[in-house]
């Protein structure tokens, strides 16, 4: 009997022991740092523009296959991916604000998708939530009329439960929308050239060189890789030929908070946010977006020289479990700009861009508070058949979104740009958030006041959604419906809906 106690006992300290040098190791553990380790030897891929038809009707018509395949991610052998129309990402989708566009969007993957149009303003039954699966061997074909701003934007799938894992596989695209009146002709404009698209993501890898969806120990957001790959590809370049290049910046990882900046300290140029062009240009040192968010940025270049954008920590906010355990502390080094000898001249930046008409709080029709913690908003998940919010068309509104506790958090809302308002700790709005916007970082404990109109669309029985683009916490629940309906319309929402319309 005493031997086995003495056994016992002695496992107890081992596992003690063991357990203590875990924890010393996890809580002293360096970031992840790649600054001046990565070699950049890949040019930058540009995604190509989709090809398209303009049929009978006069509709621009795109194809989409959600597929799987093998890419070569810099790890010796091929990973397993999805992409569209390819083995991984998509291509670029560009169309005319008021083109009727149809995507038809053909699933051969081997379970249920959909795809969203991430800041696009459209009908609810084309918006590709997850209440619009696309079974296997099946096509959707969304259609709707371009009316919104030139802006980048971009589509992803959004599937129930199951959007963090094809993301992160390597489903997403961006969409551009281009219109005369609201983008401004002297700034960089030929698409591969001076005009470039940044896809940013984070991967991690197992050892035989596969993407691997374990999340970082500890944390609370998902998966953080340890190595960045821009238009899916690693340490790469971009050779430029202009004294001023525009980068599209789309932060398309899963979890991941960049905080970009250039390699020599040297200021850029600030132009546009999630939904179009500023009012005028910033000069910012930094910028930092959250997962979903994009801006456009022109940085100037001299002849033969070299910069490198990259990503610092996140601001200091939080705890200090967010710091240590989120990515707080890692530093990246993203893409090199490589400058010709000789640069052809770009046009000088004009000091305004384009109107921004700003939305009257005291029009708002309607006020309300979304408190995100945990997995939840307002204390309760997502549910399906639940409305939690009724919209009447035509009218304004002003959305207070705070997060309630000390895990990052972003929202995210489908069909309408919103303006920022003020924080509401009190403090400064930031140039990025002087814009147009759809989606907006919660920092631990703070959050903003916003405001956005309801225009054109009403559906009582389809709903849109607003949610944490945390991909995890959307998964796991942080997702709220609302629907728009007529002025004294009432939900009438169900379950699940037909591909028709």
């Amino acid at each position: 009997m005493r031997k086995w106690l003495f056994r016992g006992l002695l496992l107890l300290i081992v596992l003690g022991v063991v357990g203590a040098g875990v924890g010393v190791w996890v809580l002293t553990r360096p970031p992840i740092d790649t600054v001046g380790e990565v070699s950049f030897d890949r040019a930058l891929a540009v995604p190509p523009l989709a090809p398209s038809t303009v049929d009978k009707d006069g509709r621009r018509v795109f194809e989409l296959r959600a597929q799987a395949g093998q890419t070569d991610l810099g790890r010796g052998e091929p990973s397993a991916t999805w992409g569209y129309n390819g083995a991984h990402l998509g291509p670029t989708l560009r169309a005319k604000r008021g083109e009727q566009v149809v995507v038809n969007i053909t699933n051969q993957l081997g379970e249920d998708t959909t795809v969203h149009w991430h800041g696009m303003h459209l009908p609810a039954r084309m918006d590709g939530g997850p209440d619009r699966p696309i079974r296997p061997g099946e096509t959707f074909a969304p259609r709707w009329r371009v009316d919104q701003p030139a802006a980048t934007l971009w589509y992803h799938p959004h599937p129930h439960e199951r959007t963090e894992t094809q993301v992160y596989r390597g489903l997403a695209g961006m969409f551009l929308i281009d219109d005369p009146d609201t983008d401004v002709a002297t700034l960089p404009h030929e698409y591969g050239v001076d005009d470039i698209p940044v896809m940013v993501q984070d991967k991690a890898f197992d050892d035989d060189g596969q993407l691997t969806e374990s999340g970082r120990f500890g944390s609370e957001i998902g998966i953080l890789g340890d190595s960045v790959l821009v238009n899916g590809v690693p340490g790469p370049y971009l050779d430029v030929t202009t004294t001023l290049v525009r980068l599209r910046l789309l932060n398309a990882s899963t979890a991941r908070i960049f905080n970009f900046s250039l390699s020599d300290g040297r200021p850029f140029t600030l132009i546009g946010s999630d939904g179009g062009l500023l009012d005028r240009p910033h000069q910012v040192e930094r910028l930092m977006l959250s997962t979903g968010e994009r801006a456009e940025v022109l940085v100037a270049m001299r002849p033969g020289e070299r910069v490198v954008l990259r990503s610092g920590p996140p601001a200091p906010e939080g705890d200090f479990a967010t710091r240590r355990f989120q990515g707080g502390g890692d530093r990246f080094d993203v893409l090199e700009l490589r400058a010709a000898a000789t640069l052809k001249p770009s046009p000088a930046v004009p000091s305004t861009l384009v109107a921004v008409p700003r939305l009257d709080p005291a029009s708002a029709a309607e006020t309300r508070e979304m408190r995100f913690s945990t997995r939840d908003i307002n204390g309760r998940k997502m549910e399906h058949g639940r409305v939690d919010a009724v919209v009447t068309r035509d009218s304004t509104e002003v959305w207070t979104v705070r997060n309630g506790h000390g895990t990052p958090h972003s929202f995210h809302i489908h069909d309408v740009q919103f303006q920022v308002l003020a924080r509401t700790d009190g403090g400064p709005v930031p140039p990025l958030l002087s814009g147009w916007k759809d989606t907006v970082y919660l920092p631990p404990h703070e959050g903003y006041r916003v405001i956005m109109r309801f225009t054109d669309f009403a559906d009582p029985a389809t709903p849109y959604m607003f949610h944490c683009h945390v991909l995890r916490h959307e998964d796991e629940g942080m997702m709220g419906q609302f629907v728009v309906v007529e002025p004294g319309g009432a939900p009438q929402l169900t379950t699940h809906h037909e591909h028709g319309g």
